[in-house]
């Protein structure tokens, strides 16, 4: 197994953490896109597990997000995150030649990667999403767009949501690579991205696998079963977990999910 460290210049020159965790004669190759506030580190348990089942692992910060250059938890608008993940995939693209290449997007991230094969179509094999920002159910920051001045910042309080195994909880409150604050330029970028991607439903088109948790008091699970319903794929498959909340890869159950996830992509191989 071989593990690299680097950064990667986006779009727009911005530069984001990003890192590679690779096995030899891999037989797909994975980019894994975090949540809000959080990073990539946070996913070693499932690149772990993705490495044992022979596929190669690309991670990054977001922009503004621990390790990655940018104003901190700041989008201007939401394509610059869509547009991120693009900058990261054409890497994993440009190194995997034939191997095929998916895409596993969390929370914020599952907003990123539905958005991103939303506007980009058929460049990598599939999606799987995990508690994805699709609609907006739960409005954990209100109603959108907030009317407050631009730079705002509020704390960020999704700490006791994210998950129900105590030892996740307080190791995120004590994480130095999570975000302690989240601008109202980051919502709102979120609030306008969403209602694009419930407009552009039908423009969805790749195999998509839909997890979410039905406790999930961050993303409502609606979110997922809304979104499962609009969009064009005809390989679509969704699945609630009861008893579940934010993080299905953290939860205690997290070995079912991610054997989910896996078997899903190797069936699409």
């Amino acid at each position: 197994m071989n593990s690299i460290e680097t950064t990667l210049k986006s779009f727009d020159g911005t530069q984001l953490y990003f890192s590679k965790n690779s096995v030899e004669d891999a037989k797909a190759a994975v980019v894994i896109v975090h949540g809000l506030a959080e990073h990539a580190s946070r996913y070693d348990y499932l690149t772990e597990k993705l490495n044992e089942r022979g596929f190669n692992v690309y991670r990054f910060d977001h922009r503004g997000h621990a390790r990655s250059e940018g104003q901190r938890t700041f989008y201007s608008d939401f394509h610059h995150l869509i547009d991120d993940v693009n900058a990261v995939v054409e890497v994993a693209l440009q190194e995997s030649g034939d191997t095929p290449l998916y895409i596993i997007g969390h929370s914020m991230g599952g907003f990123a990667s539905s958005s991103f094969a939303t506007k980009y179509p058929g460049k990598v094999k599939g999606i799987v999403l995990s508690g994805a920002l699709t609609r907006y159910n739960t409005k954990v920051a209100g109603d959108l767009p907030m009317d407050l001045p631009a730079g705002t910042y509020f704390p960020n309080e999704l700490g006791s949501g994210v998950c129900s195994v105590p030892e996740v909880v307080s190791a995120y409150a004590s994480d130095p690579l999570v975000e302690k604050q989240i601008s109202v330029d980051l919502f709102n970028s979120l609030g306008y991205g969403v209602e694009w991607l419930k407009e552009h439903a039908k423009q969805f088109v790749d195999p998509v696998l839909v997890l979410h948790g039905a406790n999930d008091g961050l993303v409502s699970e609606q979110d997922s079963r809304d979104f499962y319903g609009d969009i064009a794929s005809t390989d679509k498959t969704l699945k609630i977990y009861a008893h579940l909340m934010h993080e299905i890869f953290n939860e205690t159950a997290r070995d079912e999910v991610i054997e989910e996830a896996i078997s899903w992509i190797e069936k699409r191989i």
